[in-house]
């Protein structure tokens, strides 16, 4: 994390401690401009078709994982884009990348006693409208959250386990493939896979999946 006049930047970085879980680390940096410089060579090409935004996103996300995986193997390491998009983490580690507009995300953890992470962040802000009927189902469960709001939740919740249960199997999912609990703290996928759930709502919607 870096601090130079960001106080949104410090305010999430210090919520996220409340995610924070034995093994994981997290961390978060504001997008600024000429973040795409902080892409590593190989990061760069597996990026290379992506606009502007999504690099300099991209740049920031990969800032924030480097300084996390540095305090882990003493070295910093490429973080490429696979090729289904997925970030390829070195040997022992998993992890999980997000941004919205303005923030990014970043969560790792040495393999063992977690097998596979996803995060996710979005602004506090209600689910848009054309969007309910796509992530909202039957059978989430989101408890007394105001149901705009709860869907942005949901919305989230989703996108940080389609994150964690992808390097499983490899299979996609759709948002009707995810079961959410938020008041239990788990997902449960069409492909029998059940993940453990926690989840910021200020200063940002942040939410961690993990198996």
């Amino acid at each position: 994390m870096t601090t130079d006049d960001a106080p949104d930047e410090i305010a999430l970085a210090a919520a996220l401690g409340r995610l924070v879980t034995e093994g994981i680390a997290l961390a978060c940096r504001r997008i600024r401009p000429g973040d795409e410089s902080y892409l590593l060579p190989a990061e760069a090409r597996s990026i290379s078709a992506r606009g502007a935004e999504r690099r300099r996103a991209s740049g920031a996300a990969r800032l924030a994982a480097r300084t996390l995986l540095s305090a882990r193997l003493g070295e910093a390491v490429e973080i490429p884009r696979g090729p289904s998009g997925q970030p390829l983490w070195p040997d022992g580690v998993v992890g999980s990348l997000a941004h919205d507009e303005t923030m990014a995300v970043a969560a790792v953890a040495s393999v063992g006693a977690i097998r596979s992470l996803g995060i996710d962040v979005e602004p506090s802000l209600p689910l848009p409208d054309e969007l309910l009927d796509l992530v909202v189902m039957p059978n989430d469960r989101t408890g007394d959250l105001e149901p705009s709001f709860a869907a942005r939740l949901l919305f989230s919740a989703k996108e940080a386990v389609y994150k964690a249960a992808f390097p499983l199997d490899g299979r996609f999912l759709d948002y009707g493939d995810i079961a959410i609990d938020l008041p239990a703290g788990h997902a449960t996928t069409r492909t029998g896979h059940r993940f453990q759930l926690r989840h910021l709502t200020f200063p940002r919607i942040v939410t961690l999946a993990s198996f």
